[in-house]
């Protein structure tokens, strides 16, 4: 491709973008795809000889996009809605040009102090230390792999050259995401470490029961290393006590990780700063940005007080990669077991200094507000029940009925392609998920979902 075919490619395939975020509305959020489709639609086998650009954007739109979920819709509600705002998208194009790999100062100068500084704005708006390490991962389910091995390093040194020892033990709310099992697998210490402590009637983990565990575990001669409290838990939302986790944690000498990888975004917000108190007395600390932050996918911020033992967990330096820097240099491979490394603090610095504090908490605010507002409408309706605090921009609710109506209630709301919603389990009932958290939604497009879901509720009846 010569510069100027460059030139009028990437023309279009900015003025694609910018149609599509302008129209976005006026595509189905999720595709009336089967599984399969797609690849019937595709060849078999790889091109022998060169296509012309032409022809791959065409086909881009005219088979990859119908088949796509959008998850930059503005009634995209599933999960933890996100967003690609246009600042970021167009960091995302520049960081592809530069095509860094910051695995060393030298191998990238700007990647890693960048890196360094977004990071510390960040920890500056939440209100957090500014004195943490920081560095960024792809997703939190990463930053736990990485939580554990210092949890374990710092519990057992020796464990990095001679292994795991049998009974190291992890502990979490039965609410915490996945990752933690997931994390567990991976470092060795395999799901039977993982305790999941019960919690209180607003979905909390339960300090009392938290401490009896660990004690119980002691006594069997475990090896108790780490704690997960979780702000804004996946199901609900819900928001752990981290004072008095953080208490139990200093006293039992146990790694502490706070999992704000949802909540900690409100934050930057002064209205919802209150949800993170405690969490400066983590050992570790997540948020994604990708989640709430106005950054697309996938970026997630991970803190630590303790680099010196996340260094220790992970430092491997082979010949080649070793260099002479200044003190002031940090090599990011040293804290990870990742070596190579996008220049993903670009699309975060965009972001931030195109809304600033106060626009990004803005829209923080906004999406909490809808958030409140629909909970209202479900209860002023009888015929359904909030079945969750409402603490940020996400609401759990039922239609009242049998498990049965809600599971029809969100397929039928699913299959008209106006919005998506995913569900749960909440006290062992399903539930529905109302996710706000997209940069163009409105408050008319959560009426307009409310609206759809108050049509369809009836014929749940017929």
């Amino acid at each position: 491709m010569t510069p100027n075919e460059f030139r009028q490619q990437g023309r279009h395939v900015v003025d694609w973008i910018a149609e599509y975020l302008e129209t976005i509305r006026q595509r189905p959020v999720l595709p009336p795809v089967a599984p399969g489709e797609l690849t019937a639609q595709l060849p078999t086998h790889g091109p022998e000889s060169p296509e012309p650009m032409a022809r791959i954007l065409a086909d881009f739109e005219e088979q990859i996009v119908p088949a796509t979920t959008h998850w930059n819709h503005p009634r995209f509600h599933a999960w933890f809605a996100n967003s690609g705002t246009p600042p970021a998208i167009l960091a995302e194009a520049l960081c592809a040009a530069l095509n860094v790999n910051g695995m060393v100062w030298k191998s990238g100068p700007a990647c890693t102090e960048l890196e360094q500084v977004t990071l510390r704005w960040l920890a500056q708006w939440m209100g957090l230390p500014d004195s943490w390490f920081a560095m960024i991962h792809d997703t939190a389910s990463t930053a736990g792999v990485h939580v554990l091995a210092c949890a374990r390093h710092r519990a057992d040194p020796e464990s990095r050259t001679r292994g795991n020892r049998p009974g190291y033990m992890v502990y979490c709310s039965e609410l915490a995401h996945s990752f933690v099992d997931k994390a567990a697998m991976t470092v060795g210490f395999g799901l039977d470490a993982v305790r999941r402590v019960p919690v209180d009637a607003a979905f909390r983990l339960q300090p009392h029961a938290l401490a009896g565990m660990i004690a119980a575990d002691r006594a069997r001669g475990l090896l108790p290393v780490c704690i997960v409290a979780t702000v804004g838990t996946t199901g609900v939302a819900s928001v752990d006590p981290v004072p008095e986790i953080a208490a139990i944690s200093a006293r039992e000498k146990m790694w502490l990780h706070v999992d704000a990888a949802y909540g900690g975004a409100a934050a930057v917000s002064e209205r919802y700063r209150h949800h993170l108190a405690g969490a400066e007395l983590a050992d570790s600390f997540v948020v994604n940005p990708h989640k709430w932050l106005l950054t697309p996918s996938d970026l997630c911020a991970f803190y630590t007080r303790d680099p010196a033992t996340l260094r220790a967990a992970f430092s491997v330096a082979p010949e080649f990669l070793r260099t002479a820097e200044h003190p002031a240099a940090v090599n990011m491979m040293d804290y990870s077991f990742q070596l190579g490394r996008r220049f993903r603090a670009l699309k975060l610095w965009f972001v931030m200094r195109s809304y600033g504090r106060q626009g990004m908490a803005a829209v923080i605010e906004s999406h909490c507000e809808m958030a409140a507002g629909f909970a209202r409408r479900l209860l002023a309706d009888g015929r359904f029940e909030v079945v969750a605090p409402v603490e940020f921009s996400l609401v759990c609710f039922r239609y009242r009925g049998s498990d049965g109506d809600n599971r029809a209630l969100l397929e039928a709301i699913n299959a008209t392609g106006h919005a998506f919603l995913s569900h749960g389990a909440v006290d062992g009932r399903y539930a529905l998920r109302m996710a706000i958290g997209n940069w163009q939604t409105t408050p008319e497009d959560v009426a307009s979902v409310f609206d759809l879901i108050r049509e369809l509720a009836p014929s749940l009846k017929q």
